[in-house]
């Protein structure tokens, strides 16, 4: 070992304690850093040198703590955690501020016109394809027809879904045409991810010990995953696209958006990890395999991806 850094700092976990919410949102603001977004291939491949040689008992001379940390966190935010590949950059978690307040932004403002919503429905499918496939959980390989079965699909429903709600909303109070766009984001969810990830539906994804040993692959887990993803996606749009409509119904009758409409998209847009399971529900197989191999292991964990 060369350096003088210890080799005992667990970069597995986040640096922060996870028991409290200050813990939390440290670790989601380093994770969701906008910045990492800007950084070159070169700071990106001395971050996972960085990683990785630490991870093999190997310190860079005169390497600290912070410095580590911050290696560790870039890394996470440009590399897969099962196949260790570069992510596609609008696909990373750093690219989430910007392109969701962008994207959210414009499906609440121009929600009135069919050609509108079409384009904007599409945009938002599109990009949530590219974040699916780019944050998948495993490292299951998927072909290029799931790939395109998964984004025609998750359009077409995003898209028939906003229509037709937009039809619907006309005989209703008009604030409630605002709240289309949520209800098309909802409705994809539940088509495009169990779609862009049906890999992993069919081979199951890795599950390991609490060390991080890998035990075998389990469909279960997949699920789990999958459905605890299209849940936390549906929940996570909640404050930026249920929420603004309403502020925005309110302020849109004041005298100074009426005087300067073209504040109205700025407006918008301005308003707007690792899980568990009891190996007792995973795969009779495989419970028979860890029993044998790792008979006193009662919980296993995976990457549900993002």
């Amino acid at each position: 070992m060369s350096g003088d850094l210890p080799l005992n700092i667990n970069i597995k976990e986040p640096r922060w304690d996870q028991g409290t919410f200050m813990g939390r949102a440290q670790h989601f603001f380093m994770v969701t850093d906008p910045r990492n977004v800007l950084l070159s291939s070169e700071v990106l491949e001395d971050a996972r040198v960085t990683v990785e040689n630490y991870r093999l008992g190997i310190v860079k001379p005169g390497l600290t703590e912070d410095e580590l940390w911050r290696a560790k966190y870039i890394y996470d935010s440009a590399f897969h955690p099962d196949t260790g590949e570069k992510m596609l950059l609008v696909g990373r978690m750093s690219a989430q501020v910007p392109m969701n307040m962008t994207i959210t932004g414009c499906m609440l403002t121009f929600y009135r016109t069919t050609p509108a919503v079409v384009f904007w429905q599409w945009v938002n499918q599109s990009f949530n394809a590219i974040v699916n496939y780019t944050n998948r959980s495993g490292d299951a390989a998927i072909t290029m027809n799931q790939l395109g079965a998964a984004y025609v699909s998750a359009t077409t429903g995003a898209v028939v879904t906003a229509l037709g709600l937009k039809s619907l909303a006309k005989h209703l109070p008009p604030i409630m045409g605002r709240f289309v766009p949520f209800a098309a984001v909802a409705a994809a969810n539940c088509i495009n991810i169990p779609f862009m990830r049906q890999r992993e539906l069919k081979c199951g994804i890795p599950v390991t010990d609490a060390e991080g040993k890998r035990l075998g692959e389990s469909s279960k887990a997949a699920q789990q995953a999958i459905v605890q993803v299209v849940v936390s996606r549906i929940g996570m749009a909640v404050p930026a696209m249920a929420i603004p409509p309403v502020i925005m119904n309110a302020l849109e009758k004041k005298a100074f958006m009426k005087r300067f409409p073209v504040l109205n998209a700025p407006v918008q847009v301005g308003l707007v990890g690792l899980c568990s399971m009891k190996v007792s529900s995973l795969e009779p197989e495989l419970q028979e395999n860890i029993r044998q191999s790792n008979p006193n292991i009662t919980t296993v964990y995976f990457n549900k991806g993002l």
